[in-house]
């Protein structure tokens, strides 16, 4: 899509603000996990209970998607997603004050943080179809997916440096300060009050059965994967997180934001994951011939130029196979198989890393999470709905009207 599509896209009332304002809402989500393992590491001296209160939060995280999702078509978005942000930002408090707790504290603590996590994106994804005309969901779905480059760019050199030159009680509450403003911000559009999620009549989970759903989680868990474990990789290969792993990982995120923003306007036929994941499965196959830092910028830069673009479709094939009341839910399942990938991925990236004594592991792993996502999509082809000629607008919702 040429930049003049974009603008006019823009130009829709409320476009602007949502996605503005949901990316403002979701830049804690770039910062959080180095917050808090900075932060404990610092309170405990320990990686390891570092690493323990991570995993607490991300199971929290991973668990709550769906369910506060859900909750948003029972209780309304403003109710849910206030709710859920005060608690969220109360819990960075705590991590950030209580500096008494023992480790068992901070756990809770990180699990809470997790659980109460606010359903941003499923609720700026769910309110994209009643913003643009059925011609431009797909487009902004491709910008959405873009932009959000740009929260993995920033966020983590921001919160490195508050936390590292000033100080990690500071580096919280930076991640809570951030949250309570773009979280009101998004609260507030105007867009968040006139859109009501009708109440699903389906029971919870049904919605992760039907096949694009689950190919749009389990190619989300498999992409997310490849990521984290090209993050672990690039850590290990430049002494734990040096000027040429933040530039490296950088030029990664940069690729994944021009592919997306250059693939706007092409169709997406059943085949389009599949070509998009070839692209980031080449890219990330390349990588394990050499570490030089050219080498490594060069192929993760090839490889991020399919990952917004895979990622849109996924967005897309969420929305346009589900009912209305059923896409807040659905786009929290596929947050929570993103969730999983991003903890697999990083786990086998480090024990390959371990077993093979050498960073290329983490590249091996890569490569084969975006290798086995290529397959499934292959496979199970005929599961991904063509929506060339037509809309991912979701379903509308019916109901039996009775006759006099």
């Amino acid at each position: 899509m040429a930049g003049s599509g974009y603008k006019e896209l823009l130009r829709v009332p409320g476009v602007g603000r949502i996605i503005a304002a949901q990316l403002t809402a979701r830049f804690p989500n770039g910062m959080a996990s180095l917050a808090i393992l900075l932060h404990v590491q610092h309170a405990t001296g320990s990686y390891g209970a570092a690493g323990l209160v991570l995993a607490a939060s991300s199971i929290g995280q991973a668990v709550s998607g769906p369910v506060t999702s859900r909750w948003m078509g029972r209780w309304g978005m403003r109710p849910v997603l206030t709710l859920t942000l005060s608690i969220c930002v109360l819990s960075f408090l705590g991590l950030a004050f209580f500096s008494f707790l023992p480790l068992a504290g901070y756990v809770v603590l990180g699990l809470i943080a997790g659980l109460s996590t606010p359903p941003i994106q499923s609720a700026a994804r769910t309110i994209y179809p009643k913003l643009v005309n059925s011609s431009q969901l797909t487009p902004l779905f491709s910008l959405d997916a873009s932009l959000q480059e740009i929260i993995w760019i920033v966020a983590p050199v921001v919160i490195t440096i508050v936390s590292t030159q000033v100080g990690t009680v500071q580096g919280l509450l930076l991640v809570a300060a951030v949250l309570v403003g773009g979280g009101a911000w998004f609260i507030l559009s105007p867009e968040v009050g006139r859109v009501r999620i009708p109440r699903s009549r389906r029971g919870f989970g049904a919605v992760v059965l039907k096949p694009p759903v689950m190919l749009a989680t389990v190619t989300g868990f498999l992409l997310i994967g490849a990521c984290a474990a090209v993050e672990v990789g690039v850590v290990k290969t430049f002494d734990h997180g040096g000027l040429e792993a933040g530039l490296v990982l950088a030029v990664f995120s940069v690729g994944s934001l021009v592919g997306g923003l250059a693939s706007g306007r092409v169709p997406m036929g059943p085949w389009a994951m599949a070509r998009r994941l070839t692209i980031v499965a080449v890219g990330l196959a390349l990588t394990m011939l050499s570490l030089n830092v050219f080498w490594l910028g060069g192929t993760l830069l090839a490889a991020g130029i399919g990952i917004a673009p895979a990622l849109a479709v996924l967005f897309a094939i969420t929305s346009a196979s589900v009912k209305f009341s059923e896409t807040a839910e659905a786009f929290g399942w596929a947050g929570t198989g993103q969730l999983i990938g991003a903890a697999a991925g990083s786990a086998i990236a480090g024990f390959l890393i371990d077993s093979m004594h050498s960073p290329t592991g983490a590249y091996l792993a890569a490569a084969c999470f975006a290798a086995v996502a290529l397959i499934v999509s292959v496979v199970f082809v005929r599961h991904f709905p063509d929506l060339r000629g037509r809309d991912a607008a979701p379903m509308p919702d019916t109901e039996v009207v009775p006759l006099p």
